[in-house]
C-alpha cells in the first residue's frame, strides 16, 4: 500500500503497514493539533489495515475523548463488573489492575482477557475502539489483534456452508477477563442468558466486504442448533480464526494509542505480573446493527497485500 509523506502542517500522515495480516503505524506528531484532513487519512489507514497504531501521545482523559470524538459519536462503556469504582466519565473505560484505597480504579485485573469482539453482546456494537497506554509493566501485557476479513475469506467451504445465514447469541454476563458483571446470574443456560443474537458473517458498512463474527468464545451459542452441535461448531470456528497465520501482536509503551476496528477484528490481552501497574484508558465509537450480506465480496486490499 502507498505511503502519505510525513508533513503534519499541511494535514499528511506516513502510513508504515506491518509485516502481518493486519496493522499499520501512522505517524503523526501530536494528535491534539489533528485537523480534519489527517482525521480523513488516519480513517482510509484504518479501513485499508483494520488497525492502526500511534506512538508518544500523551493525552488527557479529556483529550483522549475529544481525539475519539474526531471518528464519530461516543458510546457508554460496557456495564462494570463487581467491585469497580465509578467512572467519572461515561465514555471512558479504565482498564487496570491497580487497587487504590482498597477499590479498583478500572477492570479486566491482570489476568488473560481472551479473544473477543468489544461488546458483540450489544444490539449496536461499537465500531471502532481507542486505546491509550498510560502505565505498562516491563513485562507482559501484550495486545493481539486478528483479521477477521482474511479467516472468512480462507473459511474451508464446509464451514462456511454450515454458517450460512446462521446468528449467534453473544452472552453479556461475563467480561472478556472473565469477571461477572454486576447484577447477573452466572448459573442461566446460554440459550436463555442476557445478551443478543448477530450473523456469523457480517458486512462492513464502509468497505462492503464481510468479515467473521464471532464476538467471544466463552458461552457463545448458535442459534438453532443444541447444545452438542453448537460448541462444535463453534470450536471448529475459532480454531480457525485464530491462527497464527491471520494475527498482529503489539508490545505496548507508554503513549500509545492503538484504533482497531471491531467489525472486522478481535483482540486478546496476555497475563501479566501482578505486582505491577498497567493503566489505559479506552473509549469506543457508535457502530451500526450488524448485517449478513448475501453477496460474495472480493478479498479486501490488507489481506490481497498480506497473501501476495
Amino acid at each position: 500500500m502507498a505511503s502519505l509523506s510525513r508533513s503534519s502542517s499541511s494535514g499528511q500522515i506516513e502510513v508504515l503497514p506491518f509485516e502481518a495480516a493486519l496493522g499499520a503505524e501512522v505517524v503523526f506528531s501530536d494528535v491534539t493539533k489533528i485537523n480534519a484532513k489527517v482525521i480523513k487519512s488516519i480513517r482510509t489507514a484504518l479501513l485499508d489495515n483494520l488497525i492502526i497504531l500511534i506512538r508518544g501521545q500523551s493525552l488527557s482523559i479529556d483529550q483522549l475523548l475529544d481525539f475519539g470524538r474526531q471518528f464519530g459519536e461516543l458510546t457508554a462503556s460496557a456495564p462494570v463488573h463487581i467491585g469497580q469504582a465509578v467512572r467519572t466519565h461515561a465514555e471512558l473505560s479504565i482498564i487496570s489492575n491497580v487497587i487504590e484505597n482498597g477499590q479498583a480504579i478500572g477492570s479486566l485485573g491482570d489476568g488473560e482477557a481472551v479473544w473477543h469482539t468489544d461488546s458483540a453482546f450489544l444490539r449496536i456494537p461499537p465500531s471502532l475502539s481507542i486505546l491509550h497506554s498510560i502505565e505498562i509493566p516491563p513485562f507482559g501485557g501484550d495486545t493481539s489483534f486478528t483479521n477477521m476479513y482474511l479467516a472468512l475469506e480462507r473459511l474451508p467451504r464446509e464451514l462456511r456452508q454450515a454458517i450460512r445465514g446462521r446468528t449467534i447469541k453473544h452472552d453479556m454476563r461475563y467480561t472478556s477477563g472473565g469477571q461477572l458483571r454486576a447484577g447477573y446470574d452466572p448459573n442461566q443456560d446460554v440459550r436463555e442468558s442476557p445478551g443478543v443474537s448477530h450473523p456469523i458473517v457480517r458486512q462492513h458498512p464502509e468497505t462492503a466486504n464481510n468479515a467473521l463474527y464471532l464476538g467471544r468464545r466463552p458461552f457463545a451459542y448458535i442459534n438453532g442448533m443444541n447444545l452438542v452441535e453448537s460448541d462444535d461448531l463453534i470450536n471448529r470456528l475459532w480454531a480457525h480464526a485464530v491462527k497464527p497465520e491471520y494475527i498482529w501482536n503489539h508490545q505496548w509503551r507508554i503513549g500509545d494509542i492503538i484504533i482497531w476496528d471491531n467489525r472486522c477484528t478481535m483482540h486478546r490481552r496476555e497475563a501479566f505480573d501482578p505486582t505491577t501497574r498497567r493503566i489505559m484508558h479506552r473509549t469506543q465509537c457508535q457502530g451500526n446493527l450488524p448485517i449478513e450480506s448475501a453477496e460474495e465480496t472480493i478479498a479486501h486490499p490488507r489481506s490481497i497485500s498480506f497473501i501476495k
